[in-house]
């Protein structure tokens, strides 16, 4: 999962990939650190899903620029545009089939 620090460069991310999730985390979040390889587990399955982590100890203005306010939260853009939102306690099986459903639905339209 890359790593990015600042909004300029999360903001190319997210226009530069149909399909990619934000990965907001704190360095002192035990729920953090537990889900976190859980995530980049279930996406080596999704060549099409890009992946990125912001840590907001270190990147609090990218935090407060996309309103969050709570870590882990997750955030799935597809063209550009915001899907979903988890935070804190994510199931990741749930979010895998939201995952699945949004490429489904994407790839029945291109």
């Amino acid at each position: 999962m890359k790593q990015l620090y600042n909004i300029k460069d999360i903001e190319e991310f997210i226009e530069s990939n149909n399909f990619c999730i934000l990965y907001f985390s704190d360095e002192l979040c035990s729920v953090c650190h537990d889900t976190l390889p859980k995530v980049e587990h279930m996406l080596k399955g999704y060549d099409s899903v890009a992946s990125a982590r912001i840590v907001i100890n270190s990147s609090a203005e990218a935090a407060s620029h996309f309103s969050v306010f709570t870590a882990p939260t997750i955030l799935l853009y597809i063209a550009g545009k915001e899907y979903i939102r988890e935070s804190r306690f994510i199931s990741v099986p749930s979010l895998e089939a939201q995952i699945l459903r949004y490429i489904g639905l994407f790839n029945a339209n291109v």
